[in-house]
């Protein structure tokens, strides 16, 4: 049995976690919204994370080893009504399990203290769906951190945390530096830092015949419509773009960032195994 069973909206614990879908209570509170099993599961690995569990009864039957893992845990379960969770989530189909989450951010200086060989930074990235598919695309490859600058979306936003599908939990995230303060701190840490642009003059496939990609890396990824602004492209090491050899106008955000990110995993690892 889950520890308590609430069926009002005016909760004060339901309305204490309806309240982080906004990003201000979870700047003060420092907690964010998991919604789904895989989310709970990724957030149960790490321990201190989970702060608290809502269910419906439905979804504690299905999910009942996620349940039992929390409560072992010590986490608090909250058996909810259907209506209370269709309240507390942040999608259309609620999946019936939703955590609240202590922050997982870290300082930049210990996501760079271990000197690491692919970092992945996003400047100006504004939708939530596309950051959250960067992050999980980062951490598929192999990337070390994830560092979001202070003109980039929200990770704990809901749509960023689903979309990056558990990887939230895996690896170092910075959040809200300035780029201006960043470009030192990469450097300092041994990091070629590239930029992927459709203006850059360097192609990918040049890149990684003059084994530009197999040096330790800080991949920079832009604003989904109108890219990397000019302050940030003259102050990186060199701006990389993406062949295309078919129609296609282009690569969306995600797709280039996934492109770029396994082409330095490759690199890299050939660069090691040789």
């Amino acid at each position: 049995m889950a520890s308590g069973e609430l069926t009002s909206v005016r909760s004060p614990r339901v309305k204490a976690a309806r309240r982080l879908a906004k990003r201000a209570f979870r700047r003060r509170d420092r907690r964010f919204l998991a919604e789904g099993p895989q989310a709970v599961r990724e957030a149960l690995e790490v321990p201190g994370r989970l702060a608290e569990l809502f269910t419906t009864a439905e979804a504690e039957s299905r999910h009942r080893d996620l349940v039992r893992a929390a409560e072992r845990a010590g986490v608090p379960v909250l058996r909810v009504s259907g209506e209370v969770m269709a309240e507390l989530a942040q999608t259309v189909t609620p999946q019936g399990l939703l955590a609240v989450c202590e922050f997982v951010d870290v300082p930049l200086e210990g996501a760079l203290d271990a000197a690491p060989r692919l970092v992945t930074v996003l400047a100006h990235v504004r939708d939530p769906g596309n950051a959250g598919t960067v992050l999980r695309t980062a951490d598929a490859a192999g990337a070390e951190s994830v560092i979001f600058t202070d003109a980039s979306v929200d990770p704990y936003n809901g749509k960023c945390v689903r979309a990056s599908a558990g990887s939230l939990f895996h690896l170092p995230v910075v959040v809200g530096p300035r780029f201006g303060d960043l470009m030192p701190a990469l450097r300092g840490a041994g990091l070629t830092v590239l930029a992927a642009d459709g203006a850059g003059k360097r192609t990918l496939d040049e890149a990684i015949d003059d084994g530009l990609l197999a040096r330790p890396t800080a991949w920079v990824f832009g604003n989904e419509a109108w890219g990397l602004p000019e302050e940030i492209l003259d102050s990186v090491d060199d701006v990389v773009r993406v062949p295309i050899y078919g129609r296609a106008e282009s690569l969306n955000l995600a797709t280039a960032a996934a492109v770029c990110l396994y082409a330095s995993a490759r690199a890299q690892r050939a660069g090691r195994e040789g």
